[in-house]
């Protein structure tokens, strides 16, 4: 357990060093300018419950449709980018900790900084309910569930991501490939036989599963969509750690 902490104190230091804590703002700012400048008055919503889930639910069409799973894979060519360079790995493994503490404690880094993004998306939402006046009667039951669930449905696409990063010393060539199976989101999110199963879509799938949305993949129920999650994530992980075990460095 010590081994895995120290692990995980030493993948922190080496973050600190990057620019990789900016990144981590850019969603919750963006979003918060478009929660700001959204006109509610437009949309006819008949009363403060609506305009919540309105402006909460276009602020996280953004963000858990592009920046999110963008930041994923970020995150997870980032904890692998010192590793690959100059003989990294090899200096690690000699350190006494087992392969599968290393990989975890590399996987719980990245799910702490989503963790960080989603709570400041959270602040972000408030602050923009604030800014229509909507201070009061928020629906936290329902807001906490959207950042949490959208946190969890990260954790599957962060284990493939880590699995691909770990796998080419590459930095740039996963997060090319991350971005190119980000982009068709778009239209995949619209699809119920398609939109649950894809990795880089079920953020966004998540994160409005409180919204009064009654189409495509939208229409499925929150616990049918997290049993998903948890399936694709215990699939990808055990991938994962069973290669970084049986990988010669």
């Amino acid at each position: 357990m010590n081994g895995f902490l120290r692990i995980v104190a030493s993948e922190r230091l080496k973050l600190s060093k990057s620019y990789i804590w900016i990144l981590l703002l850019i969603s919750p700012l963006l979003s918060l300018v478009i929660g700001v400048f959204l006109s509610l008055e437009s949309f006819g919503a008949a009363n403060r419950l609506e305009e919540y889930a309105l402006l909460a639910s276009t602020m996280s069409s953004f963000h858990a449709m592009l920046f999110l799973p963008i930041l994923t894979g970020i995150l997870s060519a980032f904890v692998c980018r010192y590793e690959h360079a100059g003989g990294g790995w090899k200096q690690l493994l000699t350190l006494p900790v087992s392969r599968v503490s290393l990989y975890l404690a590399k996987f719980s880094v990245i799910a702490i900084l989503l963790a960080l993004t989603q709570l400041l998306f959270l602040v972000a939402v408030i602050a923009a309910a604030a800014s229509h006046g909507i201070t009061d009667g928020l629906p936290w039951r329902l807001l906490l569930t959207s950042i949490g669930s959208g946190w969890l449905a990260c954790l599957p696409l962060a284990a493939l991501q880590l699995f691909v990063s770990i796998s080419w010393s590459s930095f740039a060539a996963p997060l090319v490939i991350n971005v190119m199976l980000t982009i068709p989101n778009m239209l995949i999110v619209n699809s119920d036989k398609i939109g649950p199963y894809y990795p880089w879509a079920q953020p966004m799938l998540a994160m409005l599963s409180f919204s009064d949305q009654d189409f495509g993949a939208f229409a499925l129920p929150l616990e049918t969509l997290l049993i998903t999650v948890t399936g694709s994530f215990t699939l990808f992980l055990v991938i994962g750690l069973l290669y970084f075990k049986r990988k010669e460095i």
